[in-house]
């Protein structure tokens, strides 16, 4: 079992990639045509947040009175949204969709390490709760990613 600083540091990451993730998503919101797709990043935009506001509240139970509020230049490189913004002012829904699975791909590797990394209950729980989710949401534009390529 981890230190509850570690466990601190590992839920703190997963709260910059939500960030990420959330602003990501609202710059796709305007990136794309479809109303269909719009709703969609609307609302994994919201999910992210929620998701977030989450895991804030476990870092304060464990006692740290400032977790992560926010995401980061370099992890948002990192995390592939930096390239959405390219793909937004084309307004090419399938080059947006492929920079949020971009993106998603990432959430879902941090997460995966997360769980592998011996957090604590309940932290394990939301997380995998969390990861369920994220996964489920990476799939879904996936899959829209494949047949907005064969339009």
């Amino acid at each position: 079992m981890k230190e509850e600083k570690e466990i601190v540091s590992i839920i703190d990451d997963l709260i910059e990639t939500l960030k990420d993730g959330e602003e990501g998503f609202k710059q796709a919101v305007d990136g794309v045509k479809d109303p269909q797709l719009k709703s969609i990043f609307s609302e994994y935009s919201r999910q992210r947040s929620r998701f977030a506001t989450e895991l804030q509240r476990q870092v304060q139970n464990l006692g740290e009175p400032e977790p992560e509020t926010s995401g980061s230049t370099a992890g948002a490189l990192h995390r592939g949204w930096i390239n959405l913004k390219s793909a937004v002012s084309k307004n090419d829904d399938y080059a947006v969709l492929a920079e949020c699975e971009r993106g998603e791909d990432s959430a879902v590797d941090e997460y995966r390490k997360a769980i592998d990394d011996g957090l604590s209950q309940p932290v394990r729980e939301i997380v995998s709760r969390q990861y369920g989710e994220i996964k489920k949401a990476h799939d879904h534009i996936k899959n829209l990613r494949d047949a907005a390529k064969n339009n």
